[in-house]
């Protein structure tokens, strides 16, 4: 073992130790936000959810703010950075498509695509894929890597369905680097995560996408988003929130929001009308029953209905 500094300890493995009188002596760079107040500089974040919720639609969104210096829904990023979109599944056109109807493409978002490339996408669990990445960037590293999704881009070579191990360890090099990393994965068929639920354990964000309860095909991309875990949130920013994609009269994708417990207010509202008591409202909306009749006050105190 020998002293790398004062306070500082290297052992012969060559593993750091540093006193905690040092540590707070440090002039330690503090984490940049890049879309406020959810991702920050060595962010490692998750979005999950079912098949054809808006998975994709909502990392673009989140991408498209970030290297634009944009807001999207509840969320604003101070300044354009640097955003690489790595999509392991869908084709090149549909991105196309998505991206056509956002506006003027900002010029520091880039995508690499699988359908674009001769051979599959580098295996992010391994070694020789990560520098394969990386070694794409040329000088050029992004401040966020959005990686669409976890299935299609991780253990696909060595036919391993998690292999979390290897890409935690890179994925705590990019932390390390300062980049921000948010990741998309499937939900299995109880509505979960798939795989393993110990990568929740390394992550700073969790999101969980779910259907609203009155949702309808003909809504196209309409979830709530649940923080699942939010670590460095409080608060109003841990809510949940319901978001929607619509067209407006240009043809330009337009995200809406509003906090996720307004869908249910005018739910219990329209089931009121309709007739059920709260009892029965709290089994149909699965909310309990003391919600339900809470939501029955703020309705009426809202107009949303008459006193009863």
């Amino acid at each position: 073992m020998f002293q790398a500094g004062r306070g500082s300890f290297i052992d012969a493995a060559g593993i750091k130790r540093v006193a905690a009188t040092d540590l707070l002596a440090q002039n330690l760079p503090p984490r940049v936000m890049i879309l406020e107040p959810v991702l920050s500089s060595k962010s490692l974040a998750l979005v999950y959810g079912p098949r054809g919720i808006g998975k994709t639609f909502l990392g673009l969104g989140i991408a498209w703010a970030v290297s634009a210096g944009e807001s999207f829904l509840k969320w604003c990023a101070p300044q354009p950075r640097r955003v690489l979109y790595v999509d392991g599944e869908m084709a090149a056109s549909d991105i196309q498509g998505r991206l056509a109807h956002l506006g003027a493409a900002p010029p520091t978002l880039e995508f690499m695509l699988a359908d674009l490339n001769r051979g599959p996408l580098p295996d992010l669990s391994l070694e020789d894929g990560q520098r394969e990445l990386e070694g794409s960037w040329q000088g050029a590293r992004p401040d966020l890597l959005v990686l669409d999704n976890l299935a299609s881009l991780v253990g696909t070579q060595n036919d391993d369905a998690d292999s979390w191990t290897g890409l935690q360890r890179w994925l705590l090099t990019l932390r390390r680097r300062g980049m921000a990393v948010l990741m998309i994965h499937h939900a299995n068929k109880q509505g979960n995560q798939r795989g393993t639920s110990r990568r929740e354990d390394l992550l700073d964000i969790v999101i969980g996408l779910r259907r609203p309860g009155d949702w309808q095909p003909e809504h196209g991309a309409r979830f709530e988003l649940h923080f699942e875990k939010a670590r460095g949130l409080r608060g109003e920013a841990a809510e949940p929130i319901e978001a929607r994609v619509e067209a407006d009269e240009a043809g330009v994708l337009r995200w809406r929001w509003q906090p996720a417990h307004i869908s249910d207010l005018h739910r219990v509202a329209a089931l009121l009308k309709d007739g059920l008591n709260p009892n029965q409202i709290a089994k149909e909306l699965g909310i309990p029953r003391a919600t339900t009749y809470r939501m029955r006050k703020r309705a009426v105190e809202m107009g949303l209905m008459e006193g009863r």
